[in-house]
């Protein structure tokens, strides 16, 4: 419950005095929050599906509203469900914000693109990045937290979009493997210094006891950590992991081969407070406002998490090949991880080139506070909050 030194903006959410006072400080209007009645919820039609849309407006029982400056997404009324219908139970649709796609689509993924998603979980953009890859080119998912990762992994396998995916439980900071070409020679073997090793086989759910064991002990390490071995958990049959051995995988690369090798377009979609989503914001008044203190608003916890954004930033960077484009996003508004993350890694990377989002020209949204960056938020645009910035790796 909201005590009496909450505030209430006109039509929206009772927030409390420290958090508008969190929003000011920011240069965030709370007023923002107000339209979390009107913010509706976004789903997203799967490329190639025979979907009669009248026949799903009939089943959910609302109308259908097509999101005109975004193809492929539609809004509904934000208390519709849609895990019962028929169309998402067959993998048809599935939810996500409108905002969430604008940044996919702002990394302009092309057919045959090598593609990193640093912050994978829970998976709604890796869903979209292997729908414009086309069934060419190889989608990379990395993320620190093992459950979230599983679904991704289940995403992936209900909407059939696995085949050129490979899924690295593993932290976004320190992980440092290329993409492999999705063709490659299928052996039964192959040569190492140390002998005759066996290579991978295509991926099958089927766990022998012994790696069930192992599985069930490792669900207790919630958490990657910097000096956790990666583990691939999951990998199509085209992902460029079928027919290459262990080593071959999982061998570090330096940014100089990186540069040549490494990975056509980066995501790096990062851990953030969450304070742009009105539908997060909602939770806390269920899990009471003492928690929006402790998981936002602690300035120790905004610090270390500013950090590590400014790491997952820079490592995305360092995978990007030379001419490649990243794509920085997250959903909170404020100012410190957002633009003044941006400034310091441009600051720091002089090869870094912040691009314009030629897509966004008919985006309902505004600039951020530094040109070429993009801000939604509620109020502007209709969707949850959203902060976008694209950057260029320029050749040496």
């Amino acid at each position: 419950m909201a005590s009496a030194e909450d505030v209430a903006p006109s039509g929206g959410l009772a927030l409390p005095m420290p958090f508008v006072s969190f929003l000011e400080e920011n240069d965030v209007d709370p007023s923002i929050y107000s339209a979390e009645s009107s913010v509706p919820r976004y789903v997203r039609v799967k490329p190639g599906c025979q979907l009669d849309l009248s026949d799903l407006e009939d089943e959910l029982q609302c109308r259908l509203d097509s999101t005109v400056w975004l193809e492929g997404f539609f809004a509904i009324p934000p208390q519709v469900q849609i895990a019962r219908s028929d169309a998402y139970r067959k993998g048809k649709i599935y939810g996500m914000d409108a905002a969430s796609g604008a940044a996919v689509v702002a990394l302009n993924v092309l057919q045959g693109d090598h593609v990193l998603d640093l912050c994978a979980a829970p998976g709604a953009k890796l869903c979209m990045i292997s729908d414009l890859l086309g069934g060419s080119g190889t989608i990379t998912g990395v993320d620190a937290a093992r459950h979230r990762l599983n679904v991704c992994r289940s995403m992936l396998l209900k909407y059939s979009l696995g085949d050129n995916c490979r899924l690295f439980f593993a932290d976004g900071t320190s992980f440092s493997f290329s993409p492999m070409p999705s063709r490659v020679d299928h052996r039964s073997c192959s040569t190492e210094s140390e002998g005759m090793t066996e290579v991978f086989e295509e991926w099958s759910s089927r766990r022998t006891w012994k790696e069930r064991k192992n599985a069930k002990r490792s669900t207790k390490t919630c958490l990657a950590s910097p000096a956790d071995a990666p583990e691939l958990i999951f990998y199509g049959r085209l992902a460029g992991v079928v027919g290459h051995s262990k080593s071959e995988i999982f061998k570090p690369r330096n940014e100089s081969e990186m540069s040549i090798s490494g990975y056509d377009k980066v995501l790096v979609d990062s851990e953030c407070t969450h304070d742009g989503s009105v539908k997060h914001i909602q939770k806390f008044e269920r899990w009471g406002w003492e928690t929006l203190q402790r998981r936002v608003l602690d300035a120790p916890r905004t610090d270390n998490l500013t950090q590590l954004q400014l790491r997952l930033l820079t490592n995305g960077f360092r995978l990007l090949k030379a001419g490649g484009s990243l794509v920085y996003s997250t959903c909170s508004l404020t100012v410190a991880q957002n633009e003044d993350v941006v400034e310091r890694f441009l600051s720091e990377n002089p090869s870094a080139d912040l691009q314009d989002v030629d897509a966004a020209k008919n985006w309902p949204c505004r600039s951020g506070k530094i040109l070429k960056t993009l801000r939604f938020d509620p109020s502007t645009s209709s969707t949850s909050g959203l902060f976008i910035a694209k950057i260029m790796k320029m050749p040496c």
